[in-house]
């Protein structure tokens, strides 16, 4: 699957006000599993997970999105700034309905690749 830019927010201990970003999303052959930002979060079906995807190394859950027209990606209980890769800024201005990022709602940051082998390894070590 090729890259998709996506809306990703940490839910552990936070709810609908955790760290929130839009980045490309890397994706598995099978589309399970999400790599962004050095992490590998993997699709959850299970009842009772806040999130729809947890990290595969610490459980934390996370909920992935794509992005919306008018902006609101966030819970419409929650709050707080959603940081923006500085790298798609141009491409998301050019999916949402305005064309300059409000200071108060975003942040620009840098997101990094994930290195995938590290979790492929990780997943496919042998049990004791």
């Amino acid at each position: 699957m090729k890259p998709e830019l996506k809306y990703i927010e940490l839910k552990s201990g936070f709810g609908d006000t955790g760290p929130a970003w839009i980045g490309m999303a890397e994706f598995s052959k099978s589309g399970r599993t999400v790599y962004f930002n050095g992490k590998a979060l993997k699709n959850s079906n299970a009842q009772g997970i806040v999130g729809n995807f947890y990290d595969i190394e610490n459980g934390d859950e996370y909920w992935i999105s794509g992005i919306k027209k008018n902006g609101t990606d966030r819970h419409w209980a929650g709050g707080g700034k959603i940081m923006v890769d500085r790298k798609v800024v141009d491409l998301y201005l050019s999916l949402v309905d305005f064309n300059v990022l409000d200071k108060k709602s975003f942040e620009l940051v840098d997101i990094f690749p994930t290195d995938k082998q590290k979790f492929a390894e990780l997943e496919n070590q042998k049990l004791n």
